[in-house]
């Protein structure tokens, strides 16, 4: 009990903390800054339109294909090693990134920066685990954390307009090395050192077969998504999902697993896991789709859009900062049941949208969204962090990581497959080019080449049925998350974070 004390009373956890916070930022952020600068470097590097696909998934591809493997290396090799190493290397690879001078070297130089994210963000929610073990500050300390992830991913297209109005297109990976650098130095100082005492060999058979399963899923998805049927994907999609057999299959002989599959015999970890990529599901189309919608059919500046989207960031920080104290107050199911259903009705709002919908209505729906999403994240974080013991902190984090991966991806196919298709369908003024029923950004290109009246009567036919498919994708997405919201009622009853001293198991 005495080293126990000494850790809760560590006097550097809270800058230690910070040092976390940087990396999860930085993560998050360089998941969506690139969005903004596509049309520069695409100006710049020339990809053919399969490379321009590849240059903007190669990195999640990579990230959802190893954060399993990565957890489980962190368990071994140590939590604060492998979060520096990778932090170095995160930083080294963004220079490559900023200065690729051919489409073919930026998509390995994405694919790179994704082994390199795969370590941090992991790692980052172990660390925490280690770093406070009295329960009330963890769960202060996981709704920070949670918090950055949000506000990292929407003040990436608010730093990436800044950036693109002054400098070129590089300059967006740049941002990358200080901080990059102050989280290795500051790190070294702070951050303790935590592994399992007996971790076992990581068995590189269960890394290939984790690996080439999510990354065939996920690519399988997005094809099907993008393209309809065909073969490839279907092989892909085989391939991926005989490799996730193999790997289950692998996982329960082995003696000491890769994963341990016995974390998901606790109601707590699995509800709260299935929790997360659902919601995520809901919501990543949907705010996919936003940023077009405020940019190509509201007409904003990359930066005004990037600001309007703002609210769901204040939201996520202040619910993700009171999570904890709501979970002790009410109950865990009430408050992520609650925030599930507030952003289910915040979406069910946003089913009116269309090309004149006034700013009130959306600054309100996205301040609920990332509201309910701040309460419900940080309180799953906790649960699935809360369930498992400390010295598998690495893979459980990283089973939470790749929850979130996987919905993003279904999510942006199923309901990007539905505001694709319904924006496909426009009907505009006679002789209108394949290439603005293809995409909204197309009709733009097409119809600056077109008679002034003619470009007009595009645009409006173009926009208003790209806000007619944004509408139904938010229907869909307030399905799922009210559906989400009453399982996680269910799923969730008796659950409690802890108020004592931990359990270290």
């Amino acid at each position: 009990m005495k080293q126990q004390a000494d850790v809760v009373t560590r006097p550097g956890r809270w800058l230690a903390l910070g040092v976390l916070v940087l990396a999860v930022l930085l993560v998050a952020l360089d998941a969506t800054v690139l969005g903004l600068a596509t049309p520069f470097l695409s100006e710049d590097l020339k990809p053919s339109s399969t490379q321009l696909l590849w240059i903007g998934d190669a990195y999640s591809f990579v990230l959802a294909g190893l954060l399993v493997s990565m957890g489980s290396l962190g368990d071994r090799i140590g939590r604060k090693r492998i979060l520096l190493i990778g932090a170095t290397a995160f930083g080294a690879v963004s220079v490559l990134n900023a200065y690729a001078n051919s489409a073919e070297l930026m998509i390995v130089a994405r694919a790179l920066l994704g082994v390199a994210g795969a370590t941090l963000m992991p790692a980052t929610l172990a660390l925490i685990r280690n770093l406070f073990h009295d329960p009330r500050e963890r769960s202060v300390a996981i709704g920070i954390w949670g918090a950055a992830a949000s506000a990292g991913m929407a003040v990436g297209p608010i730093v990436g307009g800044v950036l693109l109005e002054h400098f070129w297109w590089g300059s967006v990976f740049l941002i990358n090395l200080p901080v990059m650098a102050v989280l290795v130095v500051v790190g070294a100082k702070l951050l303790p050192e935590s592994r399992n005492p007996e971790p076992g060999p990581w068995d590189l058979v269960s890394v290939a077969l984790s690996m080439v399963g999510m990354i065939g899923v996920v690519y399988a998805i997005k094809e099907f998504a993008a393209h309809g049927f065909a073969w490839v994907p279907v092989i892909a999609a085989l391939v991926g999902a005989l490799a996730l057999y193999g790997f289950v299959r692998r996982q329960r002989r082995l003696p000491i697993p890769l994963l341990d599959l016995r974390l998901f015999r606790s109601r707590g970890f699995s509800s709260a896991v299935l929790a997360d990529l659902l919601t995520i599901l809901g919501l990543s189309g949907l705010i996919f789709f936003l940023s077009q919608f405020l940019q190509l059919v509201q007409d904003r500046r990359p930066i005004e859009a990037g600001l309007a989207e703002l609210p769901a960031a204040i939201g996520a920080i202040v619910a993700g900062l009171l999570a904890g104290q709501a979970a002790r107050r009410f109950s865990v199911r009430a408050v992520v049941a609650g925030g599930l259903g507030a952003i289910g009705l915040a979406l069910a709002a946003l089913t009116t949208i269309s090309h004149d919908t006034g700013y009130p209505l959306l600054g309100a729906a996205l301040l609920v969204v990332g509201a309910g999403a701040g309460f419900s994240f940080t309180v799953t974080a906790d649960v699935i962090l809360a369930a498992v013991p400390k010295e598998e902190a690495g893979a459980a984090s990283a089973v939470s990581e790749t929850a979130y991966e996987l919905g993003a991806a279904l999510g942006i196919a199923l309901l990007g497959s539905i505001v694709t298709g319904v924006y496909r369908d426009f009907t505009g003024p006679a002789g209108t080019p394949e290439a603005a029923h293809e995409s909204l950004g197309g009709a733009v290109e097409v119809a600056a080449q077109l008679p002034p009246e003619t470009a007009a009567a595009l645009l409006d036919a173009a926009r208003e049925s790209f806000a007619h498919g944004v509408s139904i994708a938010a229907g869909v997405g307030a399905v799922v998350l009210l559906s989400t919201a009453v399982a996680a009622w269910f799923l969730l009853r008796g659950q409690e974070l802890s108020i004592s001293t931990e359990n270290e198991h």
